[in-house]
């Protein structure tokens, strides 16, 4: 096994690992703890891909400013066990259902996903070829063939700025 092989291991269960401590904490901040580290194995698979743009779109979006923001409002809304409501039976059943339609999905996709990987048997994916996820290409195509879109949606992020401060602004 080469450690590209052994880094895509790692990762991977990292990630499974952090996902079902995620579910499993009874403290909320621990859970979006274990979330960053789900993204920073996300962010490791993306870089393994040769998608380094998006490596670093993900731990700068969500790992920083999205889990910021959840930490900020957990923090915020004070949770204490003291505090929380008791669920009625309707809206234990409705997580119950919910959770059945989930599992009956995941099992779908579990048994397809099989049916593929045997159609794919004996082909392998190139990885680290080319330069599809690469900065510098997805720069060059932006502010070549896209420039003109690119500006426009610019000009529409200024004006909804400049709304949103006119909006918020107060008299």
């Amino acid at each position: 096994m080469n450690i590209t092989h052994i880094l895509f291991w790692f990762l991977s269960a990292l990630a499974l690992v952090s996902a079902m401590m995620v579910v499993v904490s009874k403290n909320p901040i621990h859970s979006i703890l274990w979330l960053i580290l789900v993204f920073f194995a996300i962010s490791g698979h993306y870089i393994l891909l040769n998608a380094q743009f998006l490596a670093i779109v993900n731990l700068i979006v969500y790992a920083g400013a999205i889990m910021v923001l959840f930490l900020f409002v957990v923090m915020l809304m004070n949770l204490n066990k003291e505090t929380e409501q008791q669920k009625n039976v309707w809206m234990k059943l409705t997580g119950v259902i919910a959770g059945g339609c989930f599992l009956v999905s995941t099992c779908n996709v579990i048994f397809n996903a099989q049916s593929v990987s045997r159609e794919l048997a004996g082909k392998t994916a190139l990885m680290k070829e080319g330069s599809i996820g690469l900065i510098g290409t997805l720069g060059k195509a932006l502010f070549s063939n896209y420039v003109i879109p690119f500006e426009i949606s610019s000009v529409l992020f200024l004006s909804a700025m400049v709304g949103a401060v006119v909006i918020g602004k107060k008299d």
